[in-house]
């Protein structure tokens, strides 16, 4: 059977999927927090890059989830709180770095001018590494794809229909976030915090604070994907 005939008889369940995981990508959560930073701070080149690598995390979730893996994970107590452990430092580690944001006078005609200003690959790569780490070190958005790849997805599901799901959250998960990083990255939206930017960056590391501190308490039974 054709991949896009089997999409369509299994089309109800897309549509769960997809409800789904535009509540889970709309929540706010480190993601959010991360590329909200960039746009604002950086700018429209490595904030899309962050959501470009947010969007590839989720491919890591897939994969895993499409092989079981996830499913020993979300069983273990040991292998959860390891990954748990990873995350919230990840999270201090970024978040420390916003705190320490000094005072920088901020470059507002890049964002109308897409051309005017080359990010360098390792700039680019470090941006995606940001966004990809920040996804997938995240335990609670792996007992998510846990629980829609058991619960929401029936198990006779053929999997080339899983992987298309999966492709479509990846790619849905970007495209949100790129969407998110034009918004911000607006001159007159940047030109707004030109002043106080390295203050959002200080918020936006006090919220990562807190959500390394609400992953900490997290546990194996609440699949809460932000």
């Amino acid at each position: 059977m054709r991949l896009d005939m089997s999409v369509l008889e299994y089309w109800p369940e897309f549509l769960t999927v997809v409800t789904v995981h535009l509540l889970a990508v709309a929540s706010p959560g480190p993601d959010f927090a991360v590329v909200v930073r960039q746009s604002i701070s950086l700018g429209r080149k490595e904030a899309i890059w962050t959501s470009i690598g947010v969007g590839a995390g989720i491919l890591l979730h897939v994969t895993y989830s499409l092989l079981g893996l996830g499913l020993l994970i979300s069983q273990s107590v040991l292998a959860f709180n390891i990954l748990k452990v990873l995350a919230v430092g990840y999270l201090l580690f970024v978040s420390w770095q916003c705190i320490n944001a000094k005072p920088q006078s901020l470059n507002l005609s890049q964002s109308d001018t897409p051309n005017s200003r080359l990010l360098s690959y390792h700039s680019a790569m470090s941006c995606f590494r940001l966004g990809f780490l920040t996804n997938a070190l995240n335990p609670k958005a792996t007992l998510f794809f846990v629980a829609l790849f058991t619960v929401v997805i029936s198990p006779g599901t053929p999997t080339a229909v899983q992987l298309f799901y999966g492709l479509w959250m990846a790619f849905a998960t970007g495209l949100w976030f790129i969407g998110l990083s034009l918004f911000l990255s607006q001159q007159r939206v940047r030109s707004f915090f030109s002043h106080f930017g390295h203050w959002v960056e200080r918020v936006m590391g006090g919220a990562l604070i807190l959500l390394a501190g609400k992953l900490a308490f997290a546990t194996l039974d609440s699949p809460d994907p932000s």
